[in-house]
């Protein structure tokens, strides 16, 4: 059994990666760790993440006091919290997958660095068809990217902190490598006023209401058609089902920088 911890457990995404990996044949779960001062620390795992039974695993809120005992930690929890993980992580030389979202270039370069000492795996979307659709997107991309004018819509719930989300950034980094371009030097964020459309920029349009799990679609405008590629989700289990296997997966990897691709063999 592969032992795991899950930081942030009582997030919308925590509380699914903890429900899976109790009844998962491959994780054991040793630990959960949350924020410092929750009402939660010190409770059992499975109670605090509505599992509906006793785990008889803690919650505690200092990772370092746990972080001996597994093998793999998956991170759903605050960019702030996160980039301490990692820090451990590297520390103890454990396998993290991180699945938060909110970080600047800078500070995701430093989990690509992570890689050269520990196995690593940055996603910012662990879902098996959101993977699928990237691949699909590389595919149009280099058929018809440069003569067609892209936009990304994504619609997220009233919660969502990040705008665009990481998903929506990260299939626009995909179709800007695509097309040999950058996307800090291509998106373009909403839109008003006059003038017309700049050419080879990537238009990016954040919709935040209700509670809109997630929802990414990429338009390919022609003259006279259109394509457009795109993802629903009704809620987060897809998501949390990926965490788990990308967990599973990177436990037994050796030292390197991983993504989803990787764990479904793409």
């Amino acid at each position: 059994m592969i032992k795991t911890i899950i930081v942030g457990p009582r997030g919308k995404m925590g509380r699914l990666i903890t429900q899976i990996a109790a009844n998962s044949e491959e994780l054991e779960l040793v630990a959960g760790v949350g924020p410092r001062g929750r009402d939660y620390i010190g409770q059992d795992l499975g109670q605090i993440t509505m599992l509906g039974r006793d785990l008889g695993v803690p919650v505690v809120d200092d990772l370092s006091k746990v972080i001996e005992a597994c093998d793999v930690i998956i991170d759903f929890s605050t960019k702030e919290m996160g980039l301490e993980v990692l820090e451990l992580a590297k520390e103890y030389e454990k396998a993290l997958v991180c699945g938060t979202t909110g970080f600047n270039s800078v500070e995701k370069d430093l989990f690509r660095q992570a890689g050269e000492t520990i196995p690593m795996l940055y996603a910012a979307n662990t879902s098996k068809l959101v993977n699928v659709m990237n691949k699909l997107l590389q595919l149009a991309t280099a058929a018809i990217g440069e003569e067609t004018d892209i936009e990304i819509v994504e619609m997220h719930d009233r919660w969502k902190k990040d705008a665009p989300s990481g998903t929506a950034k990260e299939m626009g980094e995909l179709i800007a490598h695509e097309l040999g371009t950058e996307l800090s030097d291509t998106a373009v964020y909403g839109r008003e006023g006059t003038g017309e459309r700049k050419p080879g920029t990537i238009g990016y349009h954040s919709i935040r209401m209700g509670d809109t799990p997630s929802s990414h679609t990429v338009l390919f405008g022609g003259f006279g058609e259109r394509l457009e590629i795109s993802h629903h989700s009704t809620d987060w289990r897809g998501f949390a089902q990926g965490a788990c296997d990308c967990a599973s997966f990177l436990a037994k990897q050796s030292a390197g920088y991983y993504s989803v691709a990787d764990v479904l063999k793409f």
